[in-house]
């Protein structure tokens, strides 16, 4: 397929390229379930490239073919294209035009990275083996997410592996990292009422007051992980919105809460979810509330293949050097992935986009996101030799 030099060379001649596309769809973001112009866009360079392409594939997915003139296995690699509803702050030239909306995770460099990639197979289809199926998903960032659409309409029909990257802001440009077995969390969101009785701030006595329900209700759910759950185990209960009332002398009739929970394992996941409709059921009761509670089951954990984590070690060391490589840690944030490596072995990994010195010290989600847009090359770079060991190896 070509050397790490060889790789190298073809991906340089079509980054500037790449950092075009990237900036182009950052000024032009839609969002999830809403990318019509987006996956247009995406078609059309596609086939400028020279690549088959299927499209509205699970909504506004693509599926790029690219055949070698051999037998061999079918490698997917796998980007996500849906922006966020969050008002970009950024000031530079490629800062988004659609007002509330921006490439606040990344998705615009994943796309034009899959681009890239796209262009490097189509120059070298006489120098490999097999199939190479590019993902271009719709939908990430909202449940129950793009993927499982792509997947009921034949996007892992055939494969035999498949790989994807996020660019991570939180670990340094130069930087690569993983680990096998669970990796993202499993992120499950719940919504809260609770129905009291409102009247008059100086006459608490005549009313059952929800803002002291809802506050005694968030401590309590704080006791979920710290004295339900193995404190080895990782888990998170967030509360994270609380509203009831409207003025200071009025005791509030109704309150809600918004929250999420976050586990690794099913088992976990299973016990957080008893323990939470529990205590909002005993804590209504206690008070003598209505209390109703909406759980809402969201994205399985990511769980690498262990023996594909391995393969990133070795091949990410071959790639960059041992000291690019890092174990990563569990993180909390969630990721559709998780349902393709339900159905096919493959791994999830990292690629360090973060860098003060052009403003992308900013986390994910956050209105000054940005990234060292550098990394698309390296994420590039890693793909494409993922995909090459599997095909070169004896599977």
């Amino acid at each position: 397929m070509g050397t790490n030099a060889d790789i190298e060379q073809s991906l340089q001649t079509v980054y500037p390229d790449m950092v075009q596309w990237r900036r182009y769809l950052h000024r032009h973001p839609e969002l999830s379930y809403k990318e019509q112009a987006t996956s247009v866009w995406i078609a059309q360079r596609l086939r400028e490239i020279g690549c088959d392409v299927r499209e509205q594939v699970g909504g506004y997915g693509l599926i790029a073919t690219i055949h070698g003139t051999q037998p061999g296995p079918v490698v997917a690699l796998r980007a996500d294209i849906d922006a966020l509803p969050i008002q970009d702050e950024k000031k530079c030239e490629y800062a988004s035009t659609v007002p509330g909306v921006m490439h606040a995770c990344g998705h615009d460099a994943h796309t034009a990275t899959m681009l890239g990639i796209a262009s490097y197979y189509a120059s070298r289809r006489g120098h490999f083996a097999g199939e190479r199926r590019l993902l271009f998903q719709p939908a990430e960032e909202v449940t129950p997410g793009g993927a499982l659409g792509m997947i009921a309409e034949g996007a892992l029909s055939g494969v035999d592996a498949i790989y994807g990257v996020h660019l991570w802001t939180p670990l340094a440009y130069g930087k690569v990292a993983t680990k096998g077995g669970p990796f993202m969390a499993a992120a499950d969101e719940f919504y809260v009422d609770i129905i009291g009785k409102g009247g008059h701030g100086g006459l608490p006595h005549e009313t059952i007051d929800t803002i002291v329900i809802g506050s005694g209700l968030v401590q309590s759910l704080q006791s979920i992980v710290s004295r339900n759950m193995n404190p080895l185990e990782p888990t998170v209960v967030t509360v994270g919105s609380f509203h009831a009332g409207s003025t200071a002398n009025v005791i509030a009739e109704r309150c809600s809460l918004k929250g999420t929970v976050r586990t690794f394992t099913e088992d976990a996941r299973l016990r957080i979810r008893e323990r939470l409709e529990a205590i909002v059921q005993h804590t209504g009761e206690l008070y003598g509330a209505e209390t109703t509670l909406d759980y809402r089951d969201g994205y399985p954990p990511v769980v690498n293949d262990e023996a594909e984590a391995q393969r990133f070690f070795r091949v990410a060391a071959g790639q960059f050097g041992s000291d690019a490589v890092e174990q990563a840690s569990y993180i909390m944030a969630g990721e559709d992935f998780t349902y393709y490596l339900q159905n096919v072995q493959g791994c999830f990994m990292l690629v360090g986009a973060g860098n003060p010195d052009c403003g992308a010290e900013y986390p994910h989600h956050h209105p000054k996101f940005d990234l060292d847009e550098r990394s698309m090359l390296m994420s590039a770079r890693l793909m494409i030799a993922m995909a090459e060991d599997f095909a070169g190896s004896d599977k």
